[in-house]
């Protein structure tokens, strides 16, 4: 039998077991924690998202110190980045740099079914969970923008993103 051997970072590699990851939220719109910073050295932190079908994600934000990646494993995802509205598809990757404002959802008629990653990695399970516990209840929107500066997640208005919703839902509808 042999020894894990440290990487240059100075962490064992790491393997997590779907049965493993920590899931959060309920139904079609889940969170299941992967890997966070102290697990892979501060190389990444990294989430496997689904969406239900038109399910909002992420609300409009920017990271200041990590770059944000989408790869979307099935469905459709639509993605603000910057003041451009992109869709993406089962196999897609989509890649945010630091500073770039940015917000997803999964497009109206489809889930999402999304692998994100953080690099580096910056501490966010403990975001995630915060925002489970203002999904239920237990903690107020107040405490998320408490947080933004603990988690490097900064909000902000997006009169792109909240158009593109709107005529999104509007189109559904109609249909």
């Amino acid at each position: 039998m042999s020894t894990p051997r440290p990487t240059g970072l100075g962490v064992p590699p790491l393997v997590v077991r779907r049965g493993e990851a920590e899931l959060l939220g309920t139904g079609p719109n889940t969170i299941s924690l992967l890997a966070d910073v102290p697990a892979t050295g501060g190389a990444l932190s990294a989430t496997r998202t689904t969406l239900g079908k038109g399910q909002d994600g992420a609300v409009r934000h920017y990271h200041g110190t990590s770059a944000e990646a989408f790869f979307v494993l099935d469905g459709v995802l639509q993605v603000l980045v910057g003041e451009d509205v992109v869709t993406a598809g089962e196999g897609d990757l989509l890649f945010v740099p630091p500073h770039t404002v940015h917000a997803f959802a999964a497009a109206p008629g489809s889930g999402a079914d999304l692998l994100i990653a953080f690099i580096p990695g910056v501490e966010r399970f403990g975001y995630f969970r915060l925002l489970d516990r203002v999904r239920n209840g237990d903690a107020t929107p107040e405490d998320l923008f408490a947080a933004q500066e603990r988690y490097d997640n900064h909000f902000v208005d997006s009169t792109t993103w909240h158009n593109a919703r709107q005529t999104k839902r509007l189109e559904t509808t109609r249909a």
